[in-house]
């Protein structure tokens, strides 16, 4: 399977890259160590060297895992991790203060084994703090060797300019999918201008456009779309589900899966677009990564761009609190229903 390769900061990476925040929590129990390692393996063997975690996933245990995994094998990873969003006394906070930003930083080198982070973003922006201050954080570390590139994510195209005047910004994380099409409102064009890579989290709309749930109401209870993410309750998420009718039709039509067409799909955005979904499965770990070599006709774009236009998703992306906390552009529609 032939792939070219894109790029973050100018290193290349394979064209789909995996979240690692499913391991450890979100959407059900975490996985147990042998089998999270056995994945975390796997995707490296079939040549996924893009690797993105964060301080929050599993309260620090995602990056351990991570660690462990690629501990034989640095030279085969572009590192990924995030700071600013934690948890202190089980209650989540956002802290993006020039000192809070560097020792979060040591923590997460400690618990990944490394001396040097490749990209390490802010997780979200603290409205307390100004963002040159926090980016000038993060290009002390740059200096200092501790990490080679800064990212930012959930954040719009005018903390993107802010950040990028202060140090260049290789990536911004956003959640981006057939179902989420925000970024194309202005941080798309944005990254596009100044050489920063979108990365796409949730691309597969968080198992929507993968296997979607038949009842929602039956997700385990530590699993947050039954909290976080009002499309999945119980009042929107059957008016989400005739969606699904074109996406599978134009998946059969590109000899695909639906997971694969929705991955292709934000691969034809842009070549600074990088997916990078998650999973717990071997079997859709090895799906997704050959989602890379699927190319879509531009009709078969333009065709999902109009079925899948954002007035159509039943629902708010995010409920209140995490709306809030949030910069990322959004609707006329969506702010006139908030």
């Amino acid at each position: 399977m032939s792939v070219t390769p894109r790029t973050i900061g100018g290193d290349p990476v394979y064209p789909i890259g995996l979240g690692c925040m499913n391991i450890t929590h979100a959407y059900g129990p975490p996985m147990d160590e042998g089998n999270a390692l056995k994945l975390l393996g796997r995707a490296l063997d079939l040549g996924c060297n893009f690797l993105d975690t964060a301080t929050i996933y599993g309260a620090g245990r995602s990056e351990e895992l991570v660690g462990k995994a690629i501990s034989e094998r640095r030279g085969d990873v572009f590192l990924a991790s995030k700071c600013v969003l934690s948890f202190k006394d089980g209650k989540r906070i956002l802290d993006a203060r020039p000192e809070s930003i560097k020792k979060a930083c040591d923590a997460s080198l400690k618990r990944l084994g490394v001396d040097m982070i490749d990209l390490y973003y802010m997780h979200r922006p603290d409205p307390n703090v100004p963002i040159e201050e926090s980016v000038g954080a993060l290009s002390e570390l740059v200096d200092a060797g501790k990490i080679r590139m800064i990212g930012l994510s959930e954040m719009g195209a005018g903390l993107l300019r802010r950040a990028h005047a202060v140090h260049p910004i290789a990536a911004m994380q956003s959640e981006y999918s057939l179902w989420v099409r925000n970024p194309e409102i202005a941080v798309m064009d944005a990254c596009r201008e100044l050489g920063t890579t979108l990365v796409a989290f949730s691309p597969v709309g968080r198992g929507f456009l993968a296997d979607p749930p038949a009842d929602p109401a039956r997700f385990h209870e530590s699993d947050m779309r039954g909290m976080a993410f009002p499309r999945f309750s119980a009042e929107n998420y059957p008016g989400n589900l005739s969606l699904l009718d074109e996406a599978r039709a134009c998946a059969k039509e590109a000899g695909c899966s639906v997971a694969q067409l929705a991955l292709a799909w934000t691969l034809a955005k842009g070549e600074h677009v990088i997916p990078i979904p998650g999973t717990t499965s071997l079997a859709h770990l090895e799906e997704n990564h050959r989602a890379g070599a699927v190319s879509l006709t531009p009709d078969m774009v333009a065709r999902l761009d109009a079925h899948f236009s954002p007035e159509k998703a039943v629902g708010p992306r995010y409920s209140p609190p995490g709306q809030a906390s949030v910069d990322t552009e959004q609707y006329e529609f969506e702010k006139a229903g908030a």
